[in-house]
C-alpha cells in the first residue's frame, strides 16, 4: 500500500479527535486556544465526552462583563486583566500614534522656541488651550506620558505570564497519541513485516533527525506502542521576541528623549569649534541630560570640497560634499586628520558629527570717512535655493561716526550669487551653485541695528525699523552690485565697502543619541520575531505500531498543526516515505486472514479514553 494512499486533507476528518491530549506541554485545556488551529477546537460530536472541556477550547472571545460583588481585590484583578489584554494594548498603541500628531503639526519648545513664539502670535486664540494641554511639549506632556507608561505596563503584563507558559511547554513532553489517529487532518497507514519495536525505533530516530522533540510510549495489549513528536517552538519564541522588542523600542525612545543632546554649528574654512555649550549656534537636549557629560573634543575646518553636475538635465545637482578637518580629542589631544561626508559622520567618544550643509561667506571690509578700516570679516550667507542664491546681512556695530561725529551703526542687506547671469539677463538668482561668476549686491543703511535691545536677532536679516537709507543720486535707496575686488563708495563721503573675496562655510550637527543602538536592536528583533511567528508552524506527529495476531504490524502516522497549512500533509508524506523505506509494506500473503477480520478490528477500534 502506498504511504500516501490514506493521507487525509485538513477538514475531512471528524474534529472530535483533532483535539490534543492536555499533556504537560500544553498546560491543560484551553491553553492553546489563541492560535485557532484545527487541533484547538471543533464541533462537539456528542460521543467524545468533551462537554465543558470543549467550551474551554473555544477560540471565541469571552464577554468581558464588569464584576459584581467581588470586593476591592477582585476589581483590581479585573482592571489588571483588561490592561494586559491584547485589545487594550492595541488601543494604547493607536492612542500613542494619534498623540504624536500634535507634535508634528504644532511647533515644539525643545525643537524651535522662536517658532513657538511666532505660532503663539499668529494663533493667539488657541494659545490658552494649547498651553493647558501642553501641546508645545507633547512628548513630555502628562497625557502622552500616561499613554506611554500604560502601554509599557500592558506589554510587560502580557509577556510575563506567556513567558512562563512557554518555559513550561519547553520543559514538558509532547502529548501522547490520540486513540483514533485516522481522524486527524493528515493521516496514513500501511502494514509491514517489521516488529513494532523496530518500527518505533526507526520512527524516533527519523523524527529526531528532523529536529522534532520526541517521546516514546509503550502500548497495552489492545494498542501498540507510539512515538509522539513536536516541532515549531520557535513560533511562540518569535511571538515573545516581537513583544519584548516593542518594549525595547519603548525604552530606547524614552532613553533617547531624556538623555539626548543635539547642537548645530556653522564653521568657516580655517576656523574651529570646541564642544562646549557656548560654542553652539543652537542646542537642545533631553530633560535629564547633563551638559558636563559633553564629550571633550574640538576640530578645525581645514578645507571643504563640493562638486556639481555641470551639464545635462541634472545640471547643478550636487555630486560630492566633503569636509577635511583636524580633530583633537580631550584637553591635550594631538590633532589628527579626518574627513566628514554626508551620511558618513565622524564618531568621537559616543557623539557623532554630521555634515549638514554648506554655503559661501563673502569677505567684506568697511572703511569710515577717515579711510580707517573699521570692519573686515567673512560674512556667511544663507542659501535660498539649490543653486545657492544666498541672502545675508553685514552689520557694523562699532567704530563708525557720522559727519557730525556721532556714533552710529551701519547695515547692509546683501544678496550673493555664485554664478550671475549678467546685467539685464534675469533677476538676481544664481545659474549654477559653483563660483563661476560671483556677484554681491548690497543695499546701504545707517542708524540703530537694534542689537543692544536685549532681544534675540536673526544674524542673516537686517532690521531696518530704526535705520535710515543711504540715498543715491536718484533719491532712492543706494545699492550696488560688486565683483570680487570691487569697491562701493557710500554717498556724501560716508566711507566705502570693498568685496575682498569669498570663503566657504559648512554646518555641522553634533548629536548624542544614547537610545539609537537599543532601538536598532529592538527593530531587528521585532522583524525576526514577527517573521518567526508568521512563517513557522507548530505541529505534532504521532506514529503508532501495533502487532496483529497474524504477525503483521500495522503502522499508523498522523499529523496535527496549530494552524491551517497544506505543508503538514506534505511533511507527513515525506516522513512516511522515509519510514516506509525502513519498514516496507508486507507482501499480501502476510497481510492477515482472507476475510480481513484482523484488519477490520484494527481499523474499527471503538472510541474511548486516549492513551
Amino acid at each position: 500500500m502506498s504511504t500516501t494512499d490514506n493521507t487525509k486533507a485538513a477538514g475531512e476528518a471528524d474534529a472530535d479527535t483533532a483535539g490534543h491530549d492536555p499533556g504537560p506541554a500544553d498546560g491543560g485545556p484551553g491553553t492553546e486556544t489563541g492560535d485557532g488551529g484545527p487541533g484547538d477546537s471543533g464541533p462537539d460530536t456528542g460521543d467524545s465526552g468533551l462537554g465543558d472541556a470543549g467550551a474551554q477550547l473555544s477560540t471565541a472571545p469571552a464577554e468581558d462583563a464588569a464584576p459584581t460583588g467581588i470586593g476591592v481585590i477582585g476589581w483590581i484583578r479585573w482592571f489588571w486583566r483588561q490592561l494586559t489584554s491584547m485589545r487594550v494594548a492595541l488601543l494604547l498603541l493607536l492612542l500613542l500614534s494619534l498623540g504624536s500628531i500634535p507634535g508634528s503639526l504644532i511647533p515644539q519648545t525643545q525643537v524651535d522656541p522662536m517658532k513657538v513664539e511666532r505660532w503663539k502670535l499668529e494663533h493667539d486664540f488657541w494659545v490658552p488651550v494649547a498651553e493647558k494641554l501642553q501641546l508645545f511639549d507633547v512628548y513630555t506632556s502628562f497625557w502622552f506620558s500616561a499613554i506611554y507608561l500604560l502601554l509599557f505596563i500592558s506589554l510587560i503584563g502580557c509577556i510575563v505570564p506567556r513567558t512562563w507558559q512557554f518555559v513550561g511547554q519547553l520543559r514538558g513532553r509532547p502529548p501522547a497519541a490520540p486513540k483514533r489517529l485516522d481522524r486527524l487532518p493528515a493521516y496514513t497507514t500501511w502494514r509491514t513485516g517489521a516488529a513494532p519495536e523496530e518500527v518505533l525505533a526507526h520512527a524516533k530516530s527519523l523524527l529526531a533527525g528532523r529536529r522534532f522533540r520526541t517521546d516514546a510510549a509503550e502500548g497495552s495489549d489492545a494498542a501498540g506502542g507510539s512515538v509522539a513528536a513536536e516541532k515549531g517552538y520557535l513560533r511562540e519564541a518569535g511571538n515573545l521576541a516581537f513583544h519584548i522588542a516593542l518594549i525595547l523600542m519603548l525604552v530606547a525612545f524614552a532613553t533617547g528623549q531624556l538623555f539626548k543632546s543635539e547642537g548645530g554649528k556653522l564653521v568657516l574654512r580655517g576656523q574651529g569649534f570646541s564642544n562646549t555649550l557656548t560654542q553652539y549656534d543652537d542646542f537642545k537636549s533631553g530633560s535629564l541630560f547633563d551638559t558636563d557629560t559633553l564629550p571633550k573634543f574640538s576640530f578645525t575646518l581645514d578645507e571643504f570640497d563640493a562638486t556639481f553636475e555641470k551639464t545635462g538635465p541634472q545640471k547643478g545637482t550636487p555630486r560630492d560634499f566633503k569636509a577635511y578637518v583636524s580633530v583633537s580629542e580631550g584637553a591635550d589631544g594631538a590633532p589628527r586628520k579626518a574627513e566628514i561626508e554626508v551620511n558618513k559622520p565622524l564618531d568621537i567618544d559616543g557623539a557623532k558629527v554630521y555634515l549638514l550643509g554648506h554655503g559661501y561667506a563673502p569677505v567684506i571690509s568697511v572703511t569710515d570717512r577717515q579711510g580707517k578700516v573699521i570692519f573686515k570679516d567673512a560674512v556667511p550667507m544663507l542659501p535660498q535655493d539649490s543653486h545657492l542664491t544666498s541672502s545675508g546681512a553685514v552689520k557694523v556695530t562699532d567704530g563708525y561716526r557720522d559727519k557730525d561725529g556721532k556714533k552710529t551703526q551701519l547695515g547692509f542687506a546683501a544678496w550673493f550669487v555664485p554664478t550671475f547671469a549678467g546685467q539685464n539677463k534675469g533677476n538676481m538668482f544664481s545659474q549654477f551653485p559653483d563660483l563661476d561668476f560671483p556677484v554681491l549686491a548690497l543695499s546701504a543703511y545707517h542708524g540703530s541695528l537694534g542689537v543692544d535691545s536685549g532681544l534675540p536677532q536673526n544674524v542673516y536679516q537686517l532690521d531696518t525699523r530704526k535705520m535710515n537709507k543711504f540715498l543715491g543720486p536718484d533719491g532712492q535707496l543706494f545699492k550696488q552690485m560688486l565683483r570680487p575686488g570691487e569697491t562701493m563708495t557710500l554717498p556724501d563721503g560716508a566711507g566705502s565697502v570693498k568685496f575682498e573675496g569669498i570663503e566657504r562655510w559648512a554646518t555641522f550637527q553634533v548629536s548624542h543619541q544614547p537610545g539609537n543602538g537599543l532601538a536598532l536592536a529592538g527593530a531587528i528583533a521585532a522583524i525576526l520575531g514577527l517573521a518567526a511567528s508568521l512563517f513557522i508552524q507548530r505541529r505534532r506527529i504521532w506514529v503508532r505500531a501495533e502487532a496483529l495476531p497474524d504477525g503483521v504490524t500495522v503502522v499508523r502516522m498522523a499529523g496535527l498543526g496549530r494552524s491551517e497549512s497544506a505543508r503538514l500533509a506534505e511533511e507527513l508524506a515525506e516522513l512516511a516515505a522515509e519510514l516506509h523505506d525502513k519498514a516496507p509494506t508486507a507482501p499480501k500473503s502476510t497481510e492477515g486472514p482472507a476475510d480481513g477480520t484482523a484488519a477490520d478490528a484494527a481499523e474499527e477500534d471503538p472510541e474511548g479514553e486516549r492513551e
